[in-house]
């Protein structure tokens, strides 16, 4: 029988990477750069075709200070983005703590624990934002429970959202091999430094980006406040669109306005990405 030919195993740690091409930097550089090239253009065409319409500067520099919130409204109060961006952050606290509770909640032994989870989740997934809006706004008060368009925006996003997220919550802890977390538990670390310190850090790789996504659309879902009068962003558009008959410009406006918004978020989420990605990087 022919015998196999001694071969020596290569310690680990005189492993050497393997080299680094310098090509792989120049050439993502150049990609970014093609890429910023092309969204000029692109916003070039798009800037070339509303010049096309005719359109009313003017009125768009008049309105643009109330637009973005830089201007109270006649009662005191903040309007336009900054109103909208407000709305947005106090939904995504409160939607963070639900989609956490719930997350716990489908991940239990407790057939109470998680009936009530299921549940919340089916109902707030199954029926639209716009009605639960409508219901929490309109017809809560037939019950006695009288909330303020402000609030009952904030509420409505939260659940909604809030469903959503633990799914994402769920199946980003799930990923996690137990292996893991049983080998740490071996090593006597308590419960909470095992989920703060083992789990979250490798299950966040997988929820930051559906959960950017979320936000994302909560942030252009918080428009739907406007049926309640409140002076958000999109509320303020088609108001100043009726009095001035120049749909185009002032939606327009907020559609631009809403676009950078987003932007950010999106600059933020993979800064985000990033952060909690490092140590898996090959």
């Amino acid at each position: 029988m022919a015998q196999l030919p001694d071969v020596k195993p290569v310690p680990l740690d005189n492993a050497t990477p393997p080299p680094v091409d310098s090509g792989l930097f120049a050439g993502s550089r150049a990609f970014k750069v093609k890429t910023l090239i092309t969204w000029l253009i692109l916003l070039s065409l798009v800037f070339g075709l509303f010049s096309r319409m005719g359109l009313q500067w003017e009125l768009v520099e008049q309105k643009l200070p109330f637009l973005l919130g830089l201007r109270l409204s006649p009662d005191g109060f903040i309007q336009g983005a900054a109103l909208t961006l407000l709305i947005t952050a106090c939904s995504m606290i409160f939607c963070l703590l639900l989609g956490l509770i719930t997350a716990l909640g489908r991940m239990s032994d407790n057939p109470l624990a998680f009936g009530c989870a299921t549940f919340y989740a089916s109902l707030f997934r199954g029926t639209p934002l716009l009605v639960q809006v409508l219901i929490i706004y309109l017809a809560l008060p037939q019950a006695g429970i009288v909330l303020g368009a402000l609030s009952s925006g904030i509420i409505a996003l939260s659940l909604n959202y809030g469903a959503y997220l633990a799914e994402t919550i769920r199946s980003g802890v799930l990923s996690v091999p137990r292996g893991q977390k049983e080998a740490a538990m071996a090593l006597g670390l308590s419960p909470w430094t095992v989920a703060v310190h083992v789990t979250a850090p490798q299950a966040l790789r997988i929820i930051i980006p559906p959960a950017g996504s979320m936000f994302i659309s909560m942030l252009k879902d918080s428009s739907l406040v406007s049926l309640m009068g409140l002076w958000e962003l999109n509320f303020l558009a088609q108001s100043y669109g009726r009095s001035t008959y120049r749909y185009m410009e002032m939606l327009a406006t907020a559609a631009a306005i809403y676009w950078i918004m987003s932007i950010v978020f999106e600059l933020f989420q993979s800064r985000l990405e990033r952060r909690f990605g490092q140590g898996y990087r090959r």
